[in-house]
């Protein structure tokens, strides 16, 4: 559906036709970034989206956030110093290695050429001479300042950083992952200048590779917006809309309170899907109410996880009912009474709305009174018929998609190339 595209309008919004009166569609460019399967994903590379030195230290922030693991936070100190030395590799290799190294395979085998002895704390490793190297070309490199911080430490400590960063680096000792971020497909600076569909495709059991997924959206919104002010005077041409589904198992997004009451205004928009509210104040802390205040539009569909339905009880308010009460006295002499009142009481309770029908759903958008409403029946959506659900033809082939096979075709003449070893020794050189 998304290949074939929507109807082109003309300025007066009416659709395009061709010379045969059919109408003319604008396709949407595919992107697809899949971290269950590799094989049916586009290749994703954080380093294609460096540009400064801020760059740098967003994809470390990024990276440390998501790949903490579970349990209690460890020593503060420790994360620090795993921070120094990422940023100084990272910025030796934006700035001095050649753009196809410019990647985390790089970074995993300069990690793995740091050797520490203990014993020896004259002694230097491939990395450090690089650094000297580097030194004598430009003592005030970005990098080298870096470096020689994380030089500070002592043998043993150094030795326990190292250990740190290559547990951390895990991930990326997988061929799968370093061949997929070996360079860059998703093109995510120019969602804001074509029409794009991009899908970001990660398993919703196993967490190992979602911090993949939170560096695609960091580097997104920074990006976005960075265009948007530098190109196009503050807004994108093209809406981004971001429809982030089990947005608490994708990891964390730095600053997403920030960027949520911020990207608006450049023509992007996020919708966050949680099963609970819940969800969102583990992974976010204190800054869940922030990110919430800066959704113009809550969507219930339904559920029964406390804290999300005290939520919805408070934000629907109340309604006002009559009261009224009678009595009767009996005695010597018999006496009536009647008592009217006007009292307030909850739109909906906490157990009406954990009991609310399946089939319902409840809507607030902000300066609009929350209503009720049936939810919408897909099957009557007049694309429909075009999608898979409908009839397995239109099924999407993301292998087909992305093979760089050519079908030959009988009686096509072909150009023919024969490249040699001696060739190639130029350019390898």
């Amino acid at each position: 559906m998304l290949q074939r595209g929507t109807p082109k309008l003309d300025k007066d919004g009416k659709p395009v036709r061709n010379a045969k009166g059919k109408i003319v569609y604008e396709p949407y460019k595919i992107r697809v970034f899949n971290t269950i399967n590799f094989q049916k994903s586009m290749h994703f590379n954080p380093f294609a989206y460096i540009h400064s030195e801020k760059d740098i230290l967003k994809i470390v922030t990024t990276l440390i956030a998501n790949t903490k693991g579970e349990g209690k936070a460890g020593d503060d100190f420790w994360v620090k110093a795993e921070t120094l030395l990422y940023t100084a590799l990272i910025g030796y290799i934006y700035y001095e290695a050649p753009t196809n190294e410019q990647n985390f395979a790089t970074l995993v085998e300069m990690l793995n050429a740091m050797e520490v002895r203990e014993d020896d704390e004259s002694f230097k490793n491939a990395v450090d001479l690089l650094f000297d190297a580097l030194e004598q070309k430009d003592p005030d490199h970005f990098a080298l300042r870096q470096y020689k911080k994380y030089k500070l430490a002592a043998g043993k400590t150094a030795k326990s950083i190292l250990i740190s960063c290559a547990s951390r680096l895990a991930p990326f000792d997988i061929r799968e992952v370093r061949e997929i971020t070996m360079y860059d497909e998703l093109d995510l600076d120019m969602l804001g200048d074509e029409r794009t569909a991009l899908f970001l495709i990660m398993s919703d059991t196993d967490g190992t590779f979602a911090f993949l997924i939170s560096l695609i959206y960091s580097i997104l919104f920074n990006r976005l917006c960075e265009r948007a002010d530098d190109v196009y005077g503050g807004r994108l041409p093209v809406h981004v809309r971001c429809l982030i589904d089990e947005a608490a198992n994708i990891g964390q997004i730095p600053n997403l309170e920030r960027l949520m009451a911020t990207i608006r205004s450049r023509e992007i928009s996020a919708c966050l899907v949680l099963q609970a509210q819940s969800q969102l104040k583990a992974l976010y802390k204190d800054n869940m109410d922030t990110i919430i205040g800066n959704c113009d539009a809550s969507l219930f569909l339904g559920g029964k996880e406390e804290t999300t339905l005290k939520s919805w009880n408070s934000l629907l308010g109340k309604e006002t009912i009559d009261l009224y009460n009678t009595s009767v006295t009996k005695g010597n002499q018999e006496s009536h009474g009647q008592n009217f009142q006007k009292l307030g009481k909850d739109l909906m309770s906490v157990d009406e709305l954990a009991v609310m029908d399946g089939g319902k759903c409840l809507l607030q958008i902000r300066g609009v009174r929350p209503f009720l409403s049936r939810k919408y029946d897909i099957t009557k959506h007049p694309n429909y018929k075009l999608l898979s659900d409908y009839n397995e033809k239109n099924a999407f082939d993301i292998e087909k998609f992305l093979s760089t096979r050519m079908p030959m075709r009988p009686g096509e003449l072909y150009r023919n190339y024969e490249v040699t070893a001696e060739d190639l020794e130029p350019q390898t050189t």
